[in-house]
């Protein structure tokens, strides 16, 4: 067995995605796609671009977004980072790059790339720091309580992939969702793992129609997150 084709077990099974591992030759495929682009980074995007982008308003528990309401200032990524550097807009900067490539290929309405990450109060949150799509929630908080309404945060914490193909549906059943757009009718949340198996982070994708992520979706955003820990800051 290939050293990628283990990898690639080994996360589906950590990832609770086992019916996947007959697509195991397809993601190994999708991952090498992912790598070649990395070699086709443009010579300079301004750094704003990387550190800031637009949030919707929250509500004042802050506990949801407030639909098509922005926030008067940007998010800035750059006081979680720990500042601007080179080494950090490198990451963003690749981290930009592989978004944009899943989003073509899935064809989503939506999708990121979050870090779990502490705040300067000690806040442990999931952070977003690449995505393709209409603005949405910066961070989202790692507990318990939070995750009660967050596919987000639950995968944070659980390490379990959620694919959902039918979110009214879900929610009917008592599965937290959290809506930054109520037109997504599918959604599909992965863990992000380091070399130990400890969760870092998430990918999130979603969907207008319902039944969006079939299994060569599935197959694009598992090799997306092969890739992404490396490229985390």
């Amino acid at each position: 067995m290939s050293d990628i084709t283990s990898r690639i077990q080994t996360y589906l099974v950590r990832a609770d995605l086992d019916r996947f591992l007959v697509e195991t030759p397809v993601i190994a495929k999708y991952v090498r796609g992912f790598v070649d682009t990395l070699g086709e980074l443009p010579t300079y995007i301004a750094p704003d671009t990387l550190y800031t982008y637009q949030v919707p308003e929250l509500s004042e528990d802050g506990a949801c977004s407030v639909l098509d309401a922005l926030a008067p200032t940007p998010y800035d990524l750059t006081s979680i980072l720990g500042g601007r550097n080179q080494h950090n807009e490198r990451k963003l900067l690749l981290l930009n790059q592989v978004v944009e490539h899943a989003t073509q290929l899935t064809g989503a309405d939506w999708l990121g790339i979050y870090q779990a990450r502490t705040t300067r109060t000690g806040q442990r949150v999931l952070v977003k720091l690449a995505y393709r799509g209409r603005p949405s929630r910066a961070e989202f908080p790692l507990n318990a309580e939070f995750a009660k309404g967050s596919t987000n945060s639950t995968v944070g914490l659980e390490g379990s992939a959620r694919v959902i193909d039918d979110v009214a549906a879900y929610q009917a059943e008592g599965g937290g969702f959290y809506v930054c757009d109520d037109q997504v009718q599918s959604e599909a949340c992965l863990p992000l793992f380091d070399e130990a198996g400890v969760i870092i982070g998430i990918i999130d994708a979603e969907a207008q129609p319902k039944n969006f992520f079939n299994a060569e979706r599935i197959a694009v955003l598992s090799a997306l997150a092969m890739v992404t820990p490396a490229l985390l800051p």
